[in-house]
């Protein structure tokens, strides 16, 4: 079972997945848990109650370890097609935005057009520095 495609934060990609982004300094959303959390922090995060990867991923940088970050979106998009996937990081949007515009870069969308892609279906100021959105042009 995936996400309800009205609730917020949850964004469409091409193929029909749903993948959910959302800042983890906010309350849960009511709904569904998901069947796996993906954190992108500077730190260890709590633990949760499902399956869960932490990807190390400072604020307002990018990943620590780009092939771990490759293989855990990889991870990601593989299981958004029939499981409920989140995207986290504290505020929901940088980090978290960045994420989802390559996993729309996985679902096929071009690298040039993923981070408007992200923008439009998920929040306006997502991936938030130069240095984001040409990590996603140079994703894959």
């Amino acid at each position: 079972m995936t996400w309800d495609p009205s609730a917020p934060g949850v964004l469409a990609l091409p193929s029909g997945r749903l993948v959910r982004g959302r800042g983890l300094r906010r309350p849960q959303p009511p709904g569904p848990a998901p069947e796996l959390g993906v954190y992108l922090l500077g730190g260890e995060p709590p633990p949760v109650a499902w399956e869960s990867r932490w990807l190390r991923w400072p604020d307002f940088r990018l990943p620590a370890d780009r092939a771990q970050a490759a293989e855990l979106l990889r991870e990601a998009w593989r299981r958004a097609e029939g499981e409920r996937v989140e995207i986290a990081c504290g505020g929901g949007r940088g980090r978290t935005g960045t994420a989802l515009a390559c996993l729309a870069v996985l679902d096929g969308v071009p690298p040039e057009e993923a981070v408007g892609y992200v923008r439009a279906g998920y929040h306006r100021g997502a991936v938030e520095t130069p240095w984001q959105r040409r990590y996603v042009r140079m994703f894959l």
